[in-house]
């Protein structure tokens, strides 16, 4: 990973940050490529938004039905 990592490198990151925690590294990658690009910086609020949505839905599932 360069400096500046690529996009697909940023995106493979947020998609990795969902499941498991970061190194510091691959947080310092984000923290240097996010504030530069705005396409993934959508990709990463998408994902969040996809994350709540589904928590959201689970939850709604779980509760009794009368």
């Amino acid at each position: 990973m360069r400096f500046i990592p690529s996009c697909k490198e940023v995106s493979e990151l947020l998609s990795q940050a969902q499941d498991r925690p970061l190194t510091l590294k691959e947080k310092l990658a984000l923290y240097v490529h996010l504030p530069l690009c705005e396409g993934c910086r959508n990709f990463s609020r998408q994902l969040g938004f996809i994350r709540s949505a589904v928590k959201r839905y689970i939850e709604r599932d779980d509760t009794p039905r009368s």
